[in-house]
C-alpha cells in the first residue's frame, strides 16, 4: 500500500506541475540535477524532489532498485527481488518566469497578440528584403503593421455584423484564379512554390479571404454610394485640355501620412511633423520603398508606396500641379490634400499614344444580391434555377425583370455597349470569356451572384461620350480612394481600441 500511496503522490505532484506549465504560471529553466537511485537496504536519508508523501517514507527502495525487505520486521511484506536496471533520473529544478505570449492591442472585443505581430513582421520582412528593399526601424515598422493589423480586424468585424461571409467553395476559386494569373497550371502547384518560398500556406489562403472581405466592404459601403455629376465630368474633361503633359505617363511612388478625421491642432500639426521626419530621411539618402514601408499609411507602403504608371487623366490635379515641376528621379516636398501629407517621387516619365480604336461588348444580366437574409449559397442557387428557366424556353428579358436586383432589370437586364474597365474585374472577365450568344454560369462580384449574356461585340473610335465615360472613371476612382479613407477613419472613431504595444516590447 506504501509503494501506491507514493506513486500517487508522484503522479499528482507531476500533474501539478503539468498544470502550472500550461496554464503559462511559471515556466522556469536553470540547473539540472543527477539523483541517482540508493542500492542500499538501507531507507534513503534525502527526501525525492517536490514529492511529500502523507505517510513516512521508511524503508522504502527507489524505484529500479533491488531491494529485499527483512523479515524481522513484522510490520512489512515479505521481501521481493525486483530485477530492473538501474536508472539515474534528470529532474529540472528550474527558476524565473518565462514569457508565453502578450496581448498588444484590445480592438473592442478581440485581440491582437504578440505572436501574430511577429509573425506579420516576418512575413513582411521577407517580402522586404525579397523586394530588395532595406528595413526601416524594427519598432517603428511594427507600429505600422499593427496599426494595418488594426483596421483589417475592424473590417473583419464590420463584415461580420453585417453579413458579408466568404465560404471556402468561393474562396478556392479565387485561389484557382490568382494560381492561373501567376502562370500556374494547378492550385496544388501554386501551393508547393509559396512553401518552397518559405509562405504558410494556410496563412496565406485567410488573408485573400480577408482581401475579399475589404474589396466587398469597400464596394457596399463606398463604391456604390458615390455620385458622379455631368457637371464634374465637364469640369474634369476642360481641366485635362489645359493641363500640361496630357499625353504623357508617369510612374510615381508615394508617401501618405494620413490626418484623423476631426483632429485637433496639436494632432495635424504631429502629423505634419511625421512627414518632415519622412522627408529628412529621403533627403539624407534612405530609400525611398524604405521610408514608405516606416512612415506611409496608404495600402501600397509595404510595396515601396509604388503606384505603377498614371496617365494625366487618372492623376489627381493637386498631384499634376507637383509633376509639372519634377524630373524623372526627383522627390517633391511635403503637401497637404484632404487625406493628409503627401510626398511624390517621379521614377520615371513617358509619351503616351492615344488609343484610337477599343473593343466594345453588348451585354446583359441578371443579378441576385446577397446580404445578411440571404447568404451566399442561397443567391447562388436562385440564380442557377433562373438559368434553368432560360435554358428550357424562358425569356431572359422577362426573367431579368421579374428577378434582377440590379438598376438594369427595368430594361431586360441591358448593360448597353461595355468597354473595358466599365464593369467590376470578375464581371469583365467572366463577360470577356463567352462567346457572341453564349449564357455564363454563376458568376460571382462584389455586388453578389450574375447571370451573363453576351449579345454582341465591336471595335469602335473612341468618341466625346467615351472620353467622358474615362473621366467619370477617373473622378470615381479618385472620390473611392477619398471616401474609402473617410470611412475607414469613422470606423476607427466609433471603435475602442486600447494599445498595449508598448508594454510588450
Amino acid at each position: 500500500m506504501l509503494h501506491i500511496k507514493l506513486m500517487l503522490a508522484l503522479l499528482l505532484s507531476l500533474a501539478c506541475t503539468a498544470n502550472v506549465y500550461a496554464a503559462g504560471l511559471q515556466k522556469t529553466s536553470g540547473t539540472t540535477k543527477k539523483i541517482k537511485a540508493p542500492t542500499q537496504t538501507t531507507p534513503s536519508t534525502t527526501p525525492a524532489p517536490s514529492i511529500t508523501p502523507a505517510t513516512p517514507a521508511t524503508d522504502v527502495p527507489a524505484p529500479g532498485t533491488a531491494k529485499k525487505l527483512s523479515s524481522q520486521n513484522p510490520t512489512l511484506p515479505p521481501a521481493v527481488d525486483l530485477q530492473t536496471p538501474d536508472i539515474t533520473k534528470k529532474i529540472t529544478v528550474q527558476t524565473g518566469p518565462v514569457l508565453i505570449d502578450q496581448i498588444v492591442a484590445v480592438v473592442n472585443n478581440d485581440a491582437i497578440t504578440r505572436y501574430e505581430l511577429e509573425d506579420r513582421l516576418g512575413i513582411v520582412e521577407r517580402q522586404l528584403k525579397k523586394q530588395g528593399t532595406a528595413l526601416p526601424a524594427i519598432d517603428m515598422l511594427k507600429k505600422q503593421l499593427l496599426e494595418r493589423m488594426i483596421t483589417e480586424m475592424l473590417q473583419v468585424q464590420f463584415a461580420k455584423e453585417t453579413g458579408i461571409r466568404i465560404d471556402d467553395i468561393q474562396l478556392d476559386k479565387t485561389m484557382q484564379r490568382i494560381a492561373k494569373e501567376n502562370k500556374f497550371p494547378s492550385l496544388t502547384e501554386f501551393r508547393a512554390q509559396l512553401e518552397k518560398e518559405g509562405v504558410d500556406f494556410k496563412k496565406f489562403r485567410e488573408e485573400i479571404r480577408g482581401e475579399i472581405i475589404y474589396a466587398r466592404l469597400r464596394e457596399r459601403e463606398v463604391d456604390s454610394k458615390l455620385v458622379i455629376s455631368e457637371g464634374e465630368v465637364d469640369n474634369y474633361l476642360n481641366n485635362q485640355a489645359k493641363q500640361l503633359g496630357k499625353g504623357e505617363e508617369f510612374h510615381l511612388a508615394h508617401i501618405l501620412v494620413l490626418v484623423p478625421e476631426q483632429a485637433s491642432a496639436d494632432k495635424i500639426q504631429a502629423t505634419r511633423q511625421r512627414a518632415d521626419q519622412a522627408l529628412a530621411q529621403l533627403r539624407g539618402g534612405a530609400e525611398f520603398a524604405q521610408v514608405a514601408a516606416g512612415f506611409s499609411d496608404a495600402k501600397d507602403a509595404l510595396e515601396g508606396g509604388n503606384l505603377g504608371w498614371r496617365s494625366a487623366d487618372r492623376t489627381p490635379a493637386i498631384f499634376m500641379e507637383i509633376l509639372r515641376k519634377m524630373a524623372p528621379g526627383e522627390t517633391s516636398p511635403v503637401f497637404r490634400s484632404p487625406n493628409g501629407f503627401h510626398i511624390l517621387k517621379l521614377l520615371e516619365k513617358r509619351s503616351k499614344e492615344n488609343s484610337i480604336v477599343i473593343g466594345q461588348t453588348e451585354a446583359r444580366h441578371i443579378l441576385i444580391k446577397t446580404s445578411e437574409l440571404v447568404p451566399e449559397n442561397e443567391a447562388k442557387s436562385r440564380l442557377l434555377v433562373i438559368k434553368q428557366r432560360i435554358e428550357k424556353g424562358a425569356d431572359f428579358t422577362k426573367q431579368a425583370k421579374l428577378y434582377s436586383e440590379d438598376g438594369s432589370a427595368a430594361k431586360g437586364g441591358d448593360l448597353g455597349w461595355i468597354s473595358p474597365g466599365d464593369t467590376v474585374p470578375e464581371f469583365e472577365a467572366a463577360m470577356n470569356q463567352l462567346e457572341i450568344g453564349q449564357m455564363s454560369g454563376a458568376v460571382q462580384s462584389t455586388f453578389g451572384w450574375h447571370l451573363i449574356q453576351v449579345l454582341d461585340r465591336r471595335s469602335t473610335d473612341v468618341s466625346v461620350k467615351e472620353k467622358k465615360k474615362q473621366a467619370q472613371m477617373a473622378i470615381r476612382a479618385d472620390k473611392s480612394d477619398a471616401a474609402y479613407q473617410d470611412w475607414l477613419r469613422q470606423l476607427r472613431d466609433g471603435a475602442t481600441i486600447e494599445y498595449r504595444l508598448e508594454q510588450a516590447l
